[in-house]
């Protein structure tokens, strides 16, 4: 969330800001409620004082005996003005957090303006893999080797999902179990998180209210608290620490989570999203920072690397660029995303955005630290970045890898976990029954 402060201070430089993201924003019905946010303080304060006055008079003329009816009259008529004033009060902060939760964050100074159109490639990692000489693309490579059922998906739970067997399964284990193994080694704490999450998590991390319908959320009774699934783990681990005050000592704080990630994607889909590229459900490993402001610039460029080195890892080409202001989550002030490249349909896809909230979601989660050597509290930073996200990992493996004779050549990382270096049609895992 934006600081109401900077909104009532420089309002036109928040606008201009905002305007960057292709978007143009009224600040002007958050000043205005903002104003009477605090004219309505003033009141209340200057009416309980009048009636701590009335009160302390009425106490004095009782001592001496005398009549008190017209100032309890009027200590009524203060308490009932008090009592109204508070009550506006607070349906106008109602009204004004409502209308301040709407507005995304203000991108860094170094994001440039416009749309998807306006993304920056900083980073190319290797050259365009040599296909063989009718090269297969992805659906065709999966059908050919059985890793993946689409059809058997959509017969369980409906068109968007699948189902992963025998070779597709084990890959899709070995990427998870290989990003985990390497995020563990770099000190990150692991976390499996529930995938059921509260309503205050999806605000906390930007996603409420104005994302409300991406997600799925689980019907419950009367009595219950209202739960949704989890779009992806960033929205859990944030909300881990919120409403917490933590020692600048324990910080950076670095986590991973490994979670199924659950999203509506509603649209039609595609033609180059066809396979397991867009999907209602689909596996991610999410890493997360919370730091303080003056280490939020190394903690990004840590994630970045960290993402970029699992691709170079599994021997893919890819490429990093910086988003656009118009192309960033509205949660985000900075964002990198890594694509990999998916021959058959000729693009770069997205595996992994990795992305500097700097006090947007701290100041929603209220997650604060005591700065050594200072007075009070300050919000702190908070990162993500996707490390890595396979539904789009797979395809682009099945196709930069492939072999002349349809076989699958599998990434070193993951050979000691499916016991193979090459996967060939025909020849399933020795313990893996077919479906």
């Amino acid at each position: 969330m934006i600081d109401i402060d900077l909104i009532r201070k420089d309002p036109n430089l928040v606008r201009t800001a905002l305007e960057k993201r292709e978007s143009k924003i009224s600040l002007d019905r958050i000043v205005e409620l903002d104003k009477r946010r605090r004219e309505l303080i003033g009141d209340v304060e200057k009416r309980r004082n009048q009636r701590n006055d009335v009160a302390k008079q009425i106490g004095k003329m009782r001592a001496s005996g005398q009549d008190t009816t017209e100032l309890q009259a009027q200590s009524t008529e203060l308490k009932n003005a008090m009592a109204n004033a508070e009550a506006e009060l607070a349906s106008t902060e109602s009204e004004l957090q409502a209308a301040a939760a709407e507005l995304p964050n203000i991108p860094d100074d170094r994001v440039v303006a416009g749309g998807k159109e306006n993304n920056q490639v900083v980073k190319v990692f290797g050259e365009q893999p040599k296909l063989p000489a009718k090269p297969l693309d992805h659906v065709e490579m999966s059908s050919r080797l059985g890793l993946v059922d689409h059809e058997r998906g959509a017969k369980l739970s409906g068109s968007g999902f699948w189902i992963y067997k025998g070779w597709g399964a084990a890959l899709e284990w070995a990427l998870i179990d290989f990003f985990n193994r390497e995020h563990f080694a770099d000190g990150y704490t692991f976390l499996l998180p529930p995938h059921m999450l509260l309503d205050q998590c999806g605000f906390a991390a930007g996603q409420f209210p104005k994302f409300r319908e991406d997600v799925f959320h689980i019907k419950t009774d009367e009595d219950q608290r209202h739960r949704f699934l989890l779009p992806t783990a960033e929205t859990a681990i944030l909300n881990v620490y919120r409403d917490e005050i933590l020692d600048q000592s324990a910080l950076p704080i670095k986590a991973f989570a490994y979670t199924p990630c659950y999203r509506r994607e509603a649209g039609t889909y595609r033609t180059e999203e066809r396979g397991t590229i867009r999907g209602h459900q689909f596996n991610k490993v999410e890493m997360f920072q919370f730091t303080t402001p003056e280490d939020g610039e190394k903690a990004l460029a840590e994630l970045v690397r960290k993402a970029e080195t699992l691709m170079e890892k599994l021997g893919l080409h890819y490429r990093t660029s910086q988003l656009a202001a118009g192309d960033t989550s509205a949660s985000m002030a900075m964002t990198y995303d890594v694509e990999v490249w998916i021959p058959s349909i000729g693009i770069y896809k997205e595996v992994s955005s990795a992305s500097w909230a700097k006090e947007y979601q701290a100041r929603r989660a209220n997650i604060r630290y005591r700065p050594e050597g200072k007075k009070g509290t300050a919000f702190i930073h908070t990162l993500n970045a996707s490390g890595l996200a396979t539904s789009r990992l797979l395809p682009a493996i099945l196709e930069q890898h492939q072999r002349d004779d349809g076989s699958l050549n599998v990434p070193e990382p993951l050979r000691a976990w499916l016991g193979t270096s090459v996967i060939e049609p025909g020849k399933p895992p020795k313990a893996t029954r077919a479906l």
